[in-house]
């Protein structure tokens, strides 16, 4: 069955009943810490599950503390996006297992982390999938250091961690503004954009977010993205910041069904790793209602939505976020897709 067919199978989102996983992430010192204890203060009553991953020697104690409103449990001698993500998905499978108990799920990756494995995990692990849903990727960006972070050469073939942190994020918040001016707060916002234009943006010292902004967004809910947000490929920024950027692409017409899905395919099998998120509504010839898609890397979620009334006209819409993106190739590989006559 094609993603196109299977699009058409999927379930009621309004029926969903799955525990809402945030992934808090951002380089060291952003505040995540302060900001998930915001949030932990903030939400006494709630029942929540906290997996917090640091570097350490410290084998990795997956015991539960009873008694308590949270379980605070530590991934240790590791990172949760490569050594130690064994643990954390033996840590989400027990976790799930007991789902009844928790309202929502909170991970904070250690700074250092490329948030896009766990991600990954949470968006496409069959073993979790049917009883944990990913809400959102927030990332947290230090107003004051972030400029010379972006800069920094990690290892090679590496990639920047600061950048791909803001490249995988749902939502950005640019913390500590307090400590900058006007004028370079302005300057960061243009700078992140260039590196992730469809995100959400807020701006707030001392991690004093307003949680409406963060929990149950249902940023990978694709019909909820869909239609909640129509007009994102106009906040799409084509500039490349650090070798990080986002292309957006806007055409007028219907999409050939199989052309494109075999297009989608070939283009993430072979530049994946490079492509962090993806994201689209498309007119396919022959289906009244749109083709929404949204990746991580080289997997898919699809879903049929209506984000137009019957007298707009049929066009089609994608945003690729990533390094390395050649927009002449991207845009020459999606116009091959459009219908004949188009």
């Amino acid at each position: 069955m094609t993603a196109v067919a299977r699009a058409a199978e999927r379930f009621d989102p309004s029926l969903d009943d799955r525990v809402p996983v945030t992934v808090l992430t951002g380089f060291l010192g952003s505040g995540k810490t302060t900001l998930l204890n915001r949030i932990l203060a903030e939400l006494p009553g709630e029942r929540i599950a906290v997996i917090e991953n640091e570097f350490g020697e410290v084998s990795v104690d997956d015991s539960l503390v009873h008694d308590t409103e949270e379980e605070i449990l530590r991934v240790n001698g590791g990172c949760v996006c490569c050594t130690a993500r064994g643990d954390l998905v033996g840590i989400l499978e027990a976790l799930s297992r007991r789902g009844d108990w928790f309202d929502r799920i909170l991970v904070e990756t250690s700074g250092l982390a490329d948030p896009g494995p766990v991600a990954r995990t949470l968006f496409a692990d069959d073993r979790l999938r049917d009883r944990l849903r990913l809400d959102a990727v927030v990332t947290l960006v230090d107003a004051l250091h972030i400029g010379e972070h972006l800069v920094a050469v990690g290892p090679e073939g590496a990639g920047n961690v600061a950048a791909a942190q803001i490249a995988f994020a749902d939502r950005i918040v640019i913390n500590k503004t307090d400590l900058v001016s006007p004028a370079r707060l302005c300057e960061l916002s243009v700078q992140i954009r260039a590196i992730n234009a469809l995100a959400p943006l807020m701006t707030v010292r001392r991690a004093a977010v307003d949680l409406d902004f963060l929990l149950g967004v249902e940023a990978f809910d694709v019909s909820r993205v869909a239609v909640a947000d129509p007009q994102f490929l106009d906040r799409t920024d084509h500039a490349h910041v650090h070798g990080v950027g986002s292309v957006g692409i806007d055409l007028a017409g219907e999409m050939d069904p199989d052309l494109v899905e075999r297009w989608l395919r070939e283009l993430l099998v072979e530049q994946g790793r490079d492509i962090f998120r993806s994201k689209g509504v498309l007119s396919l010839a022959g289906h009244q209602t749109d083709w929404f898609f949204q990746g991580v890397h080289t997997l898919l979620d699809t879903e049929w939505v209506s984000t137009r009334t019957p007298e707009q006209p049929r066009r089609s819409r994608m945003v690729l976020i990533g390094r390395n993106l050649d927009r002449a190739a991207l845009e020459a590989g999606f116009k091959s897709c459009l219908a004949a006559g188009q």
